[in-house]
């Protein structure tokens, strides 16, 4: 090669023309393309088309393209099919291993040589499309009969592929339901990708063809509108839960489960092991108080007037080990779940619903297996006396909260139990609250979901809801020390202590919500230990939940440990009982994180729904004061956001809020105060 010479190079956008202009070593310059652009590349990445000689004298010709030939006249000079066809045919029959030079080439197809024939037959040797021939070491090889079967089927296979592609971002781009069942393997693994990004499996979507097809339907690569493409597609429920995908309370309970629950309703009335050693308190006046829609009945109350005088409370506990033996598969699978789990629209239980609502539950009218722990109260409201038994009840009332206030509020002579109870109970709380106890009730909202709709429920604080606190807390309270005596592990609930905000200052904000929220921002938080330790908001020096077996794993557990004591038998030691814990620890957090995205999003919702109104709220305090992000209480909806609020706002500030953006399939909620 040399200046003045045509060649061929391959550039950013395919084949492309040159002139040499000058040659350094290796390297040579090129004025390249019909816009002349100049540029230095290897020698060996160039193809030598056709030797110019002349054409660079004088050095003013070289402002012109790299030949006198224009773009319209190397289109007429290109190869047609058929004389394409036929050199093929002529060579195949004789191919030879080095091929033949493109003079020769040029020969065959042309029946002439020149450098604008030699330029458009070098252009279609190194198009994609054609299959006849290959270029390969400046050499034209005849492609094998073999080889062009072999790109015929890849070619009709990629337009088939091609075909399906478009198939799918049509559907994509259309955002109507589909039908997975009629999507092809590819199509089902881009859709499943699409799923896991929105459940948020997976953090990008890896599949460049899934991405072209996002943004055909104008899809943003997020996963709140993929949610929503998703959602269009009828492919993800509007309310689905990302976190719930997956998880063991989404799963169910599979049949052979179910059977064990059959299996075990059928036996609920006949005698099990223990059974004659239990206490007989069906004569007993019980109570159950609970929310109206409340299904498993855990707990309930009673009071038994004492013959010298002074009175004994009870508090029945309901009794499931009775039936579910550890170990079993019932108990493995209520393991797995920890606890039962609180959703918008309702509970998804920890046991299946057929026990725990039927001979799990404290059933009014109905002979109930049960745990009841007696307690005695000195007049300063510490207990004087306690005792824990297995026992029958039969509770008398299934209250409603409503019910238990008018009860308290009226103290009819034929009912006065229940208000002797609060009275009892109110003593409690003033000994819990003169050993350092916190007090923070206050009216609470939360989201329920009647189907797509978004309703505010509030629960205010109440003489009933009161009562109901104070005796699982005083139950559980009895309990841990019980325990503790006894040197026996079990699931301690503690709580370090925490340093207040001096009194003085708390005295200076206005009580309730604002006073709560600069208490709990000093709290520290709980924990679960096989070792007992003092709670410090509850002013307990020990504390173990266990008024809820149906619903809470832990609190099953800490029966059994009661139950192996009692009966002579071996309880799990204090590592073991660390082991588990740490084991149902990870699925609390879990099923607690669900709940709460569930509520937020269910907020999300209502606020979607009421986007237009403005509310009262009361500032509480800074949570990113660079970014003006504040905590508020809503007064008329008994709820605590975070808001975007004025620079100078102080704990205790009325504010207006407004909704300044909301997406609840984004999970996006913006509030303006102002």
């Amino acid at each position: 090669m040399q200046p003045g010479d045509l060649v061929g190079l391959i550039g950013s956008k395919g084949p492309e023309l040159a002139l040499i202009e000058a040659i350094t070593g290796s390297r040579a310059r090129l004025r390249a393309g019909w816009d002349g652009k100049s540029q230095t590349i290897p020698m060996r990445q160039i193809d030598l088309l056709a030797a110019l000689p002349g054409v660079h004298e004088p050095p003013t010709r070289l402002d012109q393209p790299p030949w006198q030939l224009e773009p319209s006249a190397l289109a007429a000079a290109s190869p047609g099919r058929r004389d394409l066809g036929a050199a093929w045919l002529l060579l195949v029959e004789a191919p030879s291993e080095e091929g033949i030079g493109l003079d020769e080439f040029t020969e065959l197809v042309a029946g002439a040589d020149s450098p604008a024939v030699r330029a458009a037959c070098w252009c279609w040797l190194q198009q994609g499309e054609q299959h006849l021939f290959r270029w390969r070491q400046g050499r034209v090889h005849p492609r094998s009969l073999h080889d062009l079967r072999q790109l015929r089927h890849d070619r009709r296979r990629q337009v088939l592929d091609e075909r399906r592609l478009q198939h799918w971002h049509d559907l994509l781009r259309q955002r109507t339901p589909l039908n997975p069942a009629e999507l092809d393997p590819a199509q089902t693994r881009q859709l499943q990708q699409l799923l896991a990004f929105a459940g948020g499996e997976i953090v990008e979507l890896p599949d460049p063809e899934l991405r072209r097809g996002l943004q055909a339907a104008h899809c943003a690569i997020e996963p709140g509108p993929v949610r929503r493409l998703l959602v269009d597609l009828g492919q993800w429920q509007p309310h689905a839960l990302p976190s719930l995908r997956s998880s063991v309370w989404e799963q169910g309970f599979d049949s052979a489960l179910l059977e064990d629950a059959e299996r075990l309703l059928a036996q609920a009335e006949l005698e099990q092991p223990g059974d004659g050693s239990r206490r007989d308190l069906t004569a007993l006046r019980s109570y159950t108080i609970d929310d109206a829609d409340t299904e498993e009945i855990d707990d309930a109350i009673a009071l038994e007037s004492l013959a010298g005088g002074g009175w004994r409370m009870w508090v029945h506990i309901a009794d499931p080990g009775r039936l579910v033996a550890s170990g079993s598969p019932l108990d493995l699978e209520a393991r797995r779940r920890a606890s039962s789990l609180y959703l918008a629209s309702g509970v998804v239980p920890m046991f299946p619903l057929p026990l725990a609502v039927g001979p799990f539950s404290l059933r009014q009218g109905q002979r109930c297996a049960a745990w009841s722990c007696a307690m005695e109260l000195a007049e300063d409201g510490s207990v004087a006396r306690h005792e824990l038994v297995r026992s029958w009840i039969r509770p008398t009332y299934r209250l409603t909260y409503n019910d238990g206030d008018a009860l308290i509020d009226l103290a009819p002579p034929e009912e006065p139990d229940l208000a002797q109870l609060q009275r009892l109970l109110e003593r409690r709380r003033r000994w819990r609250e003169a050993q350092g106890a916190l007090s923070m009730e206050q009216s609470e909202g939360r989201i329920r979901c009647k189907g797509d709709d978004a309703e505010l429920e509030i629960t205010d604080p109440s003489p009933a809801r009161a009562l109901v606190a104070e005796a699982m807390i005083l139950t559980g309270s009895v309990v841990a020390s019980h325990a503790s005596e006894l040197g026996l592990a079990m699931p301690f609930r503690g709580q370090p202590v925490s340093e207040l905000p001096p009194e003085s200052e708390l005295q200076a904000l206005p009580d309730g919500p604002v006073r709560h929220a600069a208490l709990r921002r000093c709290l520290s938080r709980g924990s679960t230990s096989a070792v007992v330790s003092p709670h410090f908001s509850l002013g307990l020096p020990a504390y173990v939940q266990v008024t809820s077996p149906i619903r809470r794993y832990a609190d099953l557990v800490a029966q059994r440990q009661l139950a192996a004591r009692s009966a002579g038998q071996e309880p799990l030691e204090a590592t073991q009982m660390e082991e588990l814990l740490k084991e149902l620890d990870p699925v609390i957090r879990e099923g607690i994180q669900i709940s709460r995205e569930d509520q937020r999003h269910w907020q999300q919702v209502w606020f979607e729904q009421h986007r237009g109104e403005r509310w009262q709220a009361i500032f509480l305090r800074w949570l990113r004061p660079q970014d003006r992000l504040a905590l508020v209480h809503l007064e008329a909806l008994a709820m605590d956001q975070a808001v975007r609020a004025p620079e100078s706002c102080q704990p205790g500030d009325a504010l207006t809020v407004q909704v300044q953006q909301v997406d609840s399939l984004s999970d996006l909620l913006r509030l303006e105060a102002r």
